[in-house]
């Protein structure tokens, strides 16, 4: 059996002023500036959950590729588990974990897709070699071998060794526009921070409340 052992609270990060009362898409931005000093990888990566079509539920981590009032944007292939998933139920949430603050924050929201000029910008943006993997890659379908992937992206590489390379229709970028934002802070003997943030309609305002830990 696998001993966990318990955290040294004496090294806790200092814990975040919720007295200030900010709405909710300032704070993570705060936060999300913290990390990205703190964290040593990706401190844009975010657990995705959805459900299947059985209600099973679904989770993985995804890079956040843009966050603002209007929601927060990640891409996939449409193809996808999760890309199925988001299309059928419309639904999502996201997890953020900073353990270099130990922090969390929590995001639950409708989710559509984004515009095709967004996509194509994104997209754009990406090393070549990203924009040929995503058309070599048939994402959560089996493959047969390693040879076979590899088999593929020398296709494709081949198909666009001149020019542009261009987004495939099948790979898009999801808005989640949340309804529910919680933010999480550690604090000495369990006695964590939450404080949550919910509103009945992305038109309406935020109503922020405090948490028992």
């Amino acid at each position: 059996m696998t001993k966990i052992k318990s955290p040294d609270y004496e090294d806790t990060p200092q814990a975040p002023d919720f007295s200030k009362e900010e709405q909710p898409f300032a704070l993570f931005e705060s936060w999300m500036k913290e990390a990205e000093s703190t964290e040593l990888n990706d401190p844009n990566a975010m657990g995705l959950a959805t459900v299947d079509e059985q209600g099973m539920p679904n989770l993985r981590t995804v890079l956040l590729k843009n966050a603002h009032k209007t929601g927060f944007v990640f891409y996939t292939n449409l193809g996808s588990a999760k890309g199925a998933e988001l299309q059928a139920s419309g639904k999502a949430a996201l997890n953020f974990h900073w353990k270099s603050l130990r922090r969390q924050v929590r995001l639950r929201g409708p989710v559509s897709l984004v515009s095709d000029e967004e996509a194509d910008a994104y997209y754009a943006s990406r090393a070549r070699g990203s924009r040929i993997g995503a058309w070599a890659s048939k994402q959560s379908r089996e493959l047969e071998s390693r040879f076979a992937l590899e088999k593929r992206v020398a296709k494709f590489a081949t198909k666009y060794a001149i020019g542009t390379v261009p987004r495939p229709q099948w790979w898009s970028g999801f808005r989640l526009i949340p309804l529910e934002m919680e933010f999480w802070h550690d604090r000495p003997f369990r006695l964590h921070d939450r404080l949550l943030f919910q509103r009945s309609d992305i038109d309406e305002p935020w109503m922020p409340a405090r948490l028992y830990p």
